[in-house]
């Protein structure tokens, strides 16, 4: 038996009542890439032959592959086939640069999209009381948005403001720190912590990931120059095609 055969067989991937034939491929393949089982550059077998190694119909290869490239994780070359995105794929963005989503992505000549999930002004809850020195008796605008770049969801946004920095939150359509600016009231500084979570139902739906997938979670608290605190966003950013960077600097 070779690489492929043993990679694909039915028997490595093929689990009774854990969901459709393409979705369980799909994260067979998905997991084989994220543990490096499968390399940057490695090539799939051709969509017939898989097809027979994994021992189902090539439509059901063909949503799986198609669900890998809408992932970021495979590319399809012309005339060539399907091959694993190699490392250099990745996304970076720095820790120590405050710019948007929007900005970021501008700036490396991709489209960036926005998908509005919610928005509106609501009593603050206690987490969001504390970090942004509200009362029970303030409003709290709240703005949560699906970030994609070139048609790839890339991140979940949920950013919370007081409502005299934001009393219009449905006026957010792409950039949030654009719509700050036109008041002059964009943060200056911000300060954000990372931690690694797994994604649950809904989340992994909205970025086309399988449940339990490993994402960065970055909670960032953003302030104005006078020290007060504006902004605090959680977001959910996909780190198989998302690096967050930083440079230590000797004082």
């Amino acid at each position: 038996m070779n690489s492929a055969q043993q990679t694909f067989a039915p028997s490595e991937w093929l689990r009774p009542g854990r969901g459709p034939r393409y979705a369980q491929l799909h994260r067979h393949i998905a997991a084989a890439i994220q543990s490096g089982a499968l390399a940057p550059d490695d090539q799939l077998p051709p969509e017939r032959e898989l097809a027979e190694i994994a021992d189902v119909s090539r439509v059901t290869v063909r949503k799986a592959v198609a669900q890998l490239v809408a992932d970021g994780l495979i590319e399809q070359r012309q005339g060539a086939g399907s091959f694993v995105k190699g490392a250099g794929q990745k996304l970076e963005q720095s820790l120590s640069s405050l710019v948007s989503f929007t900005e970021n992505m501008r700036a490396r000549g991709m489209d960036s999209t926005s998908v509005v999930l919610g928005a509106g002004l609501f009593p603050p809850s206690p987490q969001e009381m504390m970090t942004l020195g509200l009362s029970s008796i303030d409003k709290v605008a709240r703005i949560n948005r699906l970030r994609s770049a070139n048609d790839t969801p890339m991140a979940l946004e949920n950013s919370s403001l007081p409502q005299d920095i934001l009393g219009a939150p449905e006026k957010v359509q792409r950039s949030l720190y654009e719509v700050l600016r036109k008041t002059e009231a964009a943060p200056t500084r911000a300060i954000q912590r990372v931690t690694a979570v797994n994604l649950g139902t809904k989340d992994a739906d909205l970025l086309q990931l399988p449940e339990g997938t490993a994402v960065l979670q970055i909670d960032r608290t953003g302030y104005l120059a006078t020290g007060r605190p504006i902004e605090f966003t959680r977001g959910l950013y996909r780190s198989d095609i998302y690096d967050f960077v930083s440079e230590l600097r000797l004082d």
